[in-house]
């Protein structure tokens, strides 16, 4: 691997303690290209704008998949990944469904690592800092051809991060209209895509007072399904719920380490499918206790109330609270 280090370094004018998510970026990246039916050219550069020809395929047919990750530094300086593994197999099933070459797990773990190596001093130590790492693989061939490109271009960039929505009270509103994924679609991959159409609903939504949206199937608007960037649990007296993923729900690897936590400490999980009718019901009859989210950069964000049919529904207020305690134990 190539490695040309940074002459100046930008961490010192950076102020740890007031980031704002995803503006600024750590000294370095990583860069591979696929060209001629294999990945190679696997280099560490310092982070910069690189030079894109305006017909790549990217640009006009949106072959782009990305991931999300964390590392944290722990008291003794060393630096550690939350199941990294996930990310990789959930990187290349996003990329084999938009048919973009799949990258190999040494490629991917050799650039990941030696590029935390380098900038491990961006990695602060303290509860809720990481730093968020984030691979992800574009169609860079400069041609206008309506079919899958020929070349690629895999990069890892990474920016520090404290926590996602501190201090907020989350409001939700429940989708009627919009969609944001359909059976047999693109919905289970992180698809570039996917998050761009979730934009001008969630503008809607925002200017309606709410944070995100709590999206609901594309034929009937009646089953729950994600929530934003994040997938949803729902305490509903002492059982916690949450969708079974699907081909239109992302099986996000924080949703899945909440379960695990969940039945250890012995809480009734229910991986199945929940409607908004039930969610209206269990609300008015006070069954409903909770409702958080999960995902990568939230870690689990729990949900004050929600917006239905011009109704707003408030979530009680409780001392001892699932989605905290499961946080607590997620975070240590």
């Amino acid at each position: 691997m190539n490695i040309t280090l940074t002459k100046n370094s930008r961490i010192s004018n950076v102020d740890f303690s007031n980031l704002q998510f995803g503006q600024i970026f750590s000294d370095h990246m990583f860069v591979c290209d696929y060209f001629d039916g294999e990945w190679s050219n696997e280099r560490i550069l310092p982070y910069s704008d690189i030079k894109v020809s305006p017909s790549s395929r990217v640009f006009h047919y949106g072959q782009a998949i990305f991931e999300g990750m964390k590392a944290y530094k722990d008291d003794k300086d060393v630096i550690w990944l939350f199941r990294p593994d996930e990310n990789f197999k959930r990187f290349n099933i996003s990329s084999k469904r938009l048919a973009i070459p799949e990258i190999t797990e040494k490629i991917f773990f050799n650039g990941l690592n030696e590029l935390l190596k380098i900038d491990r001093d961006w990695i602060k130590k303290g509860v809720g800092n990481s730093l968020y790492v984030r691979p992800f693989v574009f169609a860079s061939e400069p041609s206008i051809n309506a079919t899958e490109a020929n070349a690629y271009k895999f990069m890892i960039i990474c920016t520090p991060a404290k926590s996602y929505y501190e201090n907020q009270e989350i409001w939700v509103k429940i989708e009627e209209k919009f969609s944001r994924a359909a059976k047999g679609g693109v919905g289970y991959a992180k698809a570039s895509g996917n998050y761009a159409a979730q934009f001008y609903p969630t503008q809607i939504a925002k200017n309606e007072g709410f944070q995100q949206i709590i999206w609901t199937d594309s034929n009937n608007h009646n089953r729950v399904e994600e929530a934003g960037t994040m997938n949803l649990f729902f305490k509903i007296n002492d059982t916690l719920i949450t969708s079974p993923t699907s081909d239109s729900i992302l099986d996000g690897i924080t949703r899945k380490s909440i379960i695990e936590l969940a039945k250890k400490v012995n809480i009734d999980v229910e991986e199945r499918v929940i409607t908004v009718n039930e969610i209206l019901e269990s609300s008015k009859t006070g069954e409903l206790k909770e409702i958080f989210g999960t995902g990568t950069a939230v870690v689990v964000l729990p949900i004050k109330a929600f917006g239905y049919q011009n109704n707003d529904y408030k979530l009680p207020d409780l001392d001892n609270s699932w989605s905290l305690m499961l946080k607590k134990k997620l975070m240590d």
